[in-house]
């Protein structure tokens, strides 16, 4: 065989081989390649058939869940439509009790007089059968007749008539009453307070008897340094280990107490360092005046007062009227008010406020003449209280009263004074002797400053260094002491001490 042919049939077996085995793995990749394919095919759709079914399952899940929201909003609507409902129906019945005993009391009032215009027509008949009967029987002359007729006719009916008006102006008295008396148990049973008695003397502990000595300073004068910027009256050796402080004002004291203990914190205490510890002693108890103020309107539950009403009404909390606290009187009052006046169907916010201010006139009597309830009434009309709440705080002491708010204020004025323990006549007493001691010395000329201490048996008076000299002091002392002989009447004697201090400062750069 050609060796040429040969070489050519081999190629072309190779050739045939070549493409048949291409062919053959083409076919096996395509094969291959349609299987995983198909595998990927079916995983995507399975994950999309659990995808499907998972949705289905949450959206059947938020479904239920919002369906039992649905469910729990319809029931508590319907639970607070009823609750409307009931309240509604409680105040329909509560209206037609009052409409009903509005319309007996009409009905009352117009069988009463219907009795009396009864009894006036039965008076005039038997007036003029009288008068024909004695006309026919005796032959009187008409005149005479007719003052025979009214003698009897008044001797027979005015008695009667008087039994009767009597008896219902008892009745309507008793019922009027009893009205009262429910409304008052309604208003007081709602209000609980406690008592808080007046202490005209404030005890402060010393650590050791090195701080005492140094509270008493060289010969006392940092003891009369304190007393002459308080006003107040430090006793030290009464008793072991404690500094007392006497003052009849409570802000004074509280002064005091501050600037002490805030001297024996610091330990340096010398005159300077008292003047600067009474003067942040002051600031503090300033803070605090106000923030009792707030609180006690934020109790009572006021709305829009001014705040330098707050403020004075904040100063209460350190006077006391007949050993009681008057801020805690007046949030009482205000209390009281607010309760008495929706009993009757009053404005309660005006009423409130009304007798929340009746005693604000009390923070100043101090610094204004005049009574309290005058002080009041004009202080709350200078800071835009209207109008019918400046009347009630007027009106509420010693004078008619014109509006209802007015007898709403004096009768929960009334109802807090009367309580058990509210109040003790002998402090106010003792704390009033003090205020016109202290009073009658304001009154020179010159005088800055005057405390009255030891229990009113000693009256200090810081004088301005200007206008008054030395040799005017001892003058000034005489008559400060004749004006309270004329004045006032005490027991014992008064010591009158005229302080006149003068100072010169420079600084040195």
């Amino acid at each position: 065989m050609n060796p040429a042919l040969v070489a050519g049939l081999a190629s072309v077996s190779a050739l045939v081989f070549l493409v048949v085995g291409v062919a053959l793995g083409y076919w096996g990749n395509a094969r291959l390649n349609s299987r995983a394919i198909k595998a990927t095919e079916d995983a995507l759709t399975q994950q999309i058939e659990q995808a499907r079914t998972r949705s289905n399952e949450i959206l059947k899940e938020s479904q239920l869940r919002a369906e039992e929201f649905r469910k729990e909003i319809e029931t508590e609507r319907t639970n607070s439509a009823r609750q409307t409902r009931r309240e509604r129906r409680d105040l329909q019945r509560i209206q037609r009790r009052i409409d009903r005993s509005a319309e007996e009391l009409r009905t009352q009032q117009t069988d009463l007089k219907a009795f009396e215009e009864r009894l006036q027509k039965e008076d005039e008949e038997l007036r003029e059968r009288t008068a024909t009967e004695l006309e026919r029987v005796s032959g009187m002359s008409k005149d005479s007749a007719k003052d025979l007729l009214f003698k009897r006719a008044e001797d027979e009916n005015a008695y009667e008539f008087k039994r009767r008006f009597r008896e219902a102006e008892l009745r309507y008295q008793d019922e009027a009453d009893e009205r009262a008396r429910e409304i008052l148990a309604a208003s007081l049973q709602r209000l609980a307070s406690d008592v808080v008695g007046e202490a005209s003397v404030t005890s402060i502990p010393i650590p050791s008897e090195d701080v005492k000595g140094r509270l008493i300073g060289r010969e006392g004068r940092n003891i009369r340094a304190i007393e002459s910027n308080t006003g107040v009256d430090l006793l030290v050796d009464d008793t072991p280990d404690t500094v007392a402080i006497s003052c009849f004002d409570p802000i004074r004291r509280e002064v005091a107490r501050v600037a002490l203990v805030r001297l024996i914190k610091d330990g340096r205490i010398q005159p300077a360092r008292i003047e600067d510890a009474v003067r942040k002693s002051q600031r503090e108890v300033d803070v605090a005046v106000r923030k009792a103020g707030e609180d006690a309107v934020l109790d009572v539950g006021i709305r829009g007062l001014h705040p330098e009403l707050t403020k004075m009404m904040g100063r209460l909390k350190y006077r006391y009227s007949y050993g009681e606290n008057v801020l805690l009187h007046c949030t009482e009052v205000g209390h009281i008010s607010g309760m008495l006046a929706s009993q009757i169907g009053a404005n309660a916010q005006t009423a409130k406020t009304a007798g929340f201010l009746h005693d604000i006139g009390k923070a100043l009597t101090h610094e204004v003449e005049g009574p309290h309830a005058e002080i009041g009434a004009d202080l709350a009309a200078q800071y835009g209280v209207r109008d019918n709440i400046v009347v009630a705080i007027r009106e509420h002491h010693d004078r008619e009263m014109t509006t209802p708010v007015s007898f709403l204020v004096a009768a929960a004025d009334a109802i807090s004074a009367a309580r058990p323990g509210a109040r003790s006549d002998t402090n106010e007493n003792y704390l009033k002797r003090l205020n016109e001691l202290e009073s009658v010395a304001r009154g020179f000329d010159g005088v800055r400053r005057v405390f009255a201490i030891q229990a009113g048996r000693e009256v200090r008076v810081l004088v301005d260094p200007q206008k008054i000299t030395d040799a005017d002091a001892s003058v000034l002392s005489n008559d400060i002491a004749k004006a309270i002989e004329q004045r006032l009447q005490y027991p014992g004697l008064i010591k009158v001490i005229v302080i006149r201090e003068s100072r010169a400062e420079a600084v040195a750069s």
